[in-house]
């Protein structure tokens, strides 16, 4: 980490109206009026997150909403507060979607403030200190490109990539990244799917074939994500490859909710798992984070099973 202080039936989730992203500016002006009242910045939003012992695998998974919240003149870059919050989630490995490559409007927007568009790509921006990433793109856009990334504090093999588009308006792929942790390779997986539930069931099915054909059976796996699975109908199909939802076994618990991130109803980001057992599941929340994007960041701790004890 940089420091153990932090600085900071529904709309589908990457295609948010303006009318919620007018809300959004409310919430930054409850955050600013916070600040004035205690004297303190709530854009340092602190993840909360026990100390990880060393023995287990924290993963996190985060939709940032390209960096960039709000509308008009309203509209403001969050990207230097989402690199503080990823690198307060401690977490081995951040699965990242929405991450701008690059845009040359938004750059040219930004490049006057006083912390203004990176130099960098956004994945290399958020990375901590010492991380490596993988990026690829998923969709282009007019003047510039965006898709999902790996931030993993462990090393890295060789990066793949998977179309997995379901129709020509949206643009979806698989991130895929061999990582050494724990005396094992562990696959590594970012997926964000579509809008559309019938697109999703074909994509889990291209996730399965993927899985099938480059995967060993005896390697352990995380993939994880903005599933944008508003019906929680995806499960069972995920499961029917053998990957199971990352939920503590405790009587009651709730999986956390992390859509949108003011008031989060549903349960959009997904972390599945395939040889590992979850201790924790947990979202952070506050006004620095539900201002940062329009999705929470889901963080799990998982202990790896051994191969005799793998169902």
């Amino acid at each position: 980490m940089r420091s153990s202080a932090l600085t900071p039936a529904a709309p589908p989730s990457d295609a948010s109206s303006a009318a919620d992203d007018a809300d959004d500016a409310n919430v930054a002006d409850a955050a600013d009026a916070a600040d004035a009242a205690d004297g303190t910045d709530s854009d340092l939003a602190d993840a909360g997150l026990p100390p990880k012992p060393p023995e287990r695998l924290r993963v996190a998974t985060y939709n940032i909403h390209k960096g960039v919240r709000g509308v008009g003149p309203r509209k403001r870059l969050e990207i230097h507060n989402l690199r503080r919050g990823v690198d307060s989630l401690d977490a081995d490995f951040v699965f990242l979607q929405e991450v701008r490559h690059f845009n040359h409007r938004e750059a040219r927007r930004f490049n006057r403030t006083q912390l203004g568009w990176p130099e960098q790509s956004q994945a290399d921006f958020l990375a901590p200190e010492g991380y490596q990433v993988a990026y690829r793109t998923n969709a282009v856009t007019p003047g510039g490109e965006h898709g999902n990334a790996l931030l993993s504090r462990w090393r890295i093999g060789d990066i793949g990539h998977q179309d997995v588009s379901d129709h020509r308006f949206e643009q979806r792929g698989l991130l895929h990244v061999p990582v050494a942790w724990g005396g094992a390779t562990v696959h590594a997986i970012v997926a964000h799917l579509g809008l559309i539930h019938a697109s999703r069931v074909r994509q889990v099915e291209r996730i399965a074939d993927f899985v099938a054909s480059q995967v060993p059976d005896s390697e352990p796996i995380v993939i994880a994500g903005d599933f944008n699975d508003w019906g929680e109908k995806l499960d069972a199909p995920m499961a029917e490859m053998g990957l199971a939802r990352a939920c503590p076994d405790q009587p009651g618990f709730v999986m956390p909710r992390t859509f949108p991130s003011r008031v989060p109803v549903f349960s959009l980001d997904r972390i599945y798992t395939r040889g590992f057992r979850c201790v924790s599941t947990s979202a952070p929340r506050g006004l620095g984070w539900a201002r940062m994007s329009d999705h929470l960041p889901l963080v799990a701790d998982l202990e790896l099973v051994p191969p005799q004890g793998r169902g």
